[in-house]
């Protein structure tokens, strides 16, 4: 693990300017790219203030304002993606605005004038019964457009989810970067409350550390990936010393986080485990240090299938088939793709309660630079605790490219020790 110290949080203008310069890049470099591969000539995002697309979300600057009625067209010219605004937006020098109130034409109308001009082959909407982050259109909206282009021009209307899919989830060389940087900020979260500034054995709850981290990061102005979530493990030698409505964190416990924060537009999401030590002791037990290698073990395992081109079934399949030779006991894996948004758009691998199959999602394939969660769990005896079986749940972001899986910023290898 390589974060230390409080790695360096920029302040809200400069994070606007490296988060509107990764935009245009990905305008510029990725979108001509991800249209050409999916075969739209165009693309149009239609949707209503305070109800935005999920797409629209990743496509706006940091300081938009979006009021009203918003319309995005995309063009492949075949010399260079046009992107034009057909609304109130001030979208800066990322799009061309081609409409205001003084226009005698409304915005339908005005939409209608720009796709008969390029009149293309394929127009992609979003709209899809497997990907919801492609499923923002919403069923006025589409009705509209359709009255809006007529007959010809909306029967070339299709979903553009192969194409929302490889705009999520696709990261380039600048994102990967700062995504090295979101995860060191994550682990500094964790590593900090995981340790004596934040726990007090006998004094702190599992409630006041989802408090703290939830605290600690509006302070640091971090919107959280979702809400923190703590739990502690406790052997039944314990459990029965302290009874089943103790809540306060005591010598011998086995913590567990699910935390995860947003940086740049970047989400992380982590799971690390703790152990609050008895006076005198200077290591946990040997059998929780054991769990933890083994989970490492399924975590070699299961990266170690990842290839492009595969499904999230496929991948699961062949990582639970590898564990269960590997002799990993009792290997669950729950993994997903990650970026923008936390469990969208790219292959689902496995849920807690299905090891199987996942319909849709499931069957999405995998692609090079991209991130995913390495999210799972092994089952382990703990000697120490009377043979009494524990689970071992570890996740952490991982990069995928042609060179192979790269942690970001790192994996826990070790119990944090408190």
């Amino acid at each position: 693990m390589k974060a230390q110290s409080q790695p360096n949080i920029l302040p809200v203008r400069e994070q606007a300017r490296v988060v509107n310069d990764l935009l245009r890049a990905r305008f510029e470099r990725l979108l001509p790219a991800v249209m050409r591969e999916t075969d739209f000539d165009m693309w149009i995002i239609v949707c209503n203030e305070d109800n935005y697309d999920p797409i629209f979300n990743t496509m706006i600057p940091w300081e938009c304002w979006a009021p009203i009625l918003q319309m995005m067209v995309f063009y492949d010219n075949g010399d260079e993606v046009e992107r034009i605004n057909i609304s109130l937006t001030d979208m800066g020098t990322l799009m061309t605005t081609v409409w205001n109130l003084n226009d005698p034409d409304d915005q339908w109308m005005r939409l209608r004038q720009i796709v008969e001009e390029r009149a293309p082959r394929r127009i992609g909407i979003n709209q899809s019964d497997v990907i919801w982050a492609a499923d923002g259109l919403t069923a006025s909206l589409k009705a509209r457009l359709v009255d809006a282009l007529g007959p010809d021009l909306a029967g070339r209307l299709e979903s553009a989810e192969p194409m929302a899919i490889r705009w999520l989830e696709t990261r380039i060389p600048e994102e990967i970067e700062l995504y090295h940087h979101a995860c060191a900020v994550g682990h500094w979260l964790m590593k900090t409350c995981f340790s004596r500034e934040v726990i007090t054995p006998g004094v702190t709850t599992i409630e006041d550390l989802r408090w703290w981290y939830w605290q600690t990061a509006t302070d640091l102005g971090l919107p959280l990936s979702f809400p923190a979530f703590f739990r502690r493990i406790r052997s039944q030698e314990m459990q029965l010393r302290w009874g089943q409505n103790d809540v306060v964190i005591r010598h011998g416990d086995l913590l567990h986080c699910d935390v995860g924060v947003k940086y740049l537009r970047l989400l992380t999401d982590h799971q690390e485990m703790a152990y609050v030590l008895h006076p005198g002791e200077t290591d946990a037990p040997e059998g929780l240090r054991h769990g933890i290698r083994e989970t490492n073990r399924l975590q070699d395992v299961f990266t170690a299938t990842w290839q492009q081109g595969l499904s999230g079934n496929e991948i699961l399949a062949r990582a639970l088939d590898h564990a269960h030779t590997a002799g990993i006991h009792e290997p669950k894996i729950y993994s997903h793709s990650l970026g923008y948004l936390l469990h969208e758009p790219g292959p689902l691998m496995g849920l807690p309660w299905e090891q199987v199959n996942c319909p849709g999602r499931g069957d999405v394939v995998m692609n090079y630079s991209t991130v995913y969660t390495v999210e799972l769990s092994a089952t382990y005896p703990v000697s120490e605790w009377g043979d009494q079986e524990v689970r071992f749940a570890l996740e952490q972001d991982a990069l995928f490219t042609e060179g192979g899986v790269t942690y970001l910023d790192g994996r826990q290898t070790a119990l944090h020790l408190i």
